[in-house]
């Protein structure tokens, strides 16, 4: 990802917050930043001036939003001439699940959210078809996907997923699905990696791009819902009940 996509991204995840909600908003916007994977573990968030201003708050509620994501865990934050807030890096394996789980509807409302912006987005991208740069840009992260190192799968994965969404040329499906993914990112972190289903994942984002590539919006469709039909049997396996593979 270049340093313009990683700008392009958060332009699109930060936003002016609304009247009322300040400190609330601008929490899940960062938090959405984080578990996108947008800035990745070790490296820096923007600075604090940029954030306010990107999100219409106060400084002084910006403190407040990054005190509370250290609270957690999330980020830290270091003085000096490089110092900055930074985003933690995920401890190995993730976060375990609750004993009791997640609200079982909640879920499926937010699996069936994704495979239907997910699907939408692929078959937009196909019937254009993208050439050039956009073209390189979908090569360039499924290459991202194939060679990253386990405790960073999910993240370059999430990537991968949001070129596509962004190049269907909507700013308002990838403003949503950037929401969506989030919190299925939220998920995915409470369950292990599995290296056959990281496998199997990596076969079907390759067909995906072929179907995007070769301009065919029909295939592109069903490769994108078999792929997210894997995520949901994983996520209910774990969490809700059931078996499956996705990524």
């Amino acid at each position: 990802m270049t340093d313009g996509d990683a700008a392009v991204r958060l332009e699109t995840v930060l936003r002016p917050v609304r009247a009322g909600n300040g400190f609330e908003e601008a929490l899940e916007q960062i938090l959405q930043v984080i578990r996108l994977g947008l800035v990745g573990g070790g490296e820096r968030l923007p600075a604090e001036r940029e954030l306010a201003e990107r999100l219409g708050i106060s400084r002084v509620t910006l403190r407040e939003v990054l005190r509370v994501l250290a609270e957690e865990g999330l980020v830290v934050s270091r003085r000096g001439r490089y110092g900055g807030t930074f985003v933690r890096a995920a401890p190995p394996g993730g976060s375990p699940a609750p004993p009791d789980g997640p609200d079982e509807h909640a879920v499926e409302d937010m699996l069936i959210l994704r495979e239907v912006l997910e699907t939408g987005a692929a078959g937009v991208c196909a019937a254009r078809p993208l050439t050039g740069d956009d073209a390189e840009r979908v090569r360039a992260a499924l290459d991202a996907t194939r060679d990253a190192a386990p405790e960073d799968y999910r993240r370059q994965d999430t990537l991968f997923h949001l070129t596509l969404v962004e190049l269907a040329g909507s700013p308002s499906l990838t403003a949503q699905y950037a929401a969506v993914r989030a919190k299925v990112n939220g998920l995915l972190d409470r369950i292990p990696l599995l290296v056959r289903n990281l496998e199997h994942a990596q076969h079907q984002h390759a067909a995906l791009v072929d179907a995007v590539l070769s301009g065919d919006p029909e295939l592109a469709r069903a490769v994108s819902q078999e792929h997210c039909a894997g995520t949901a049997a994983l996520l209910r396996g774990f969490l809700v009940g059931g078996t499956g593979s996705g990524a």
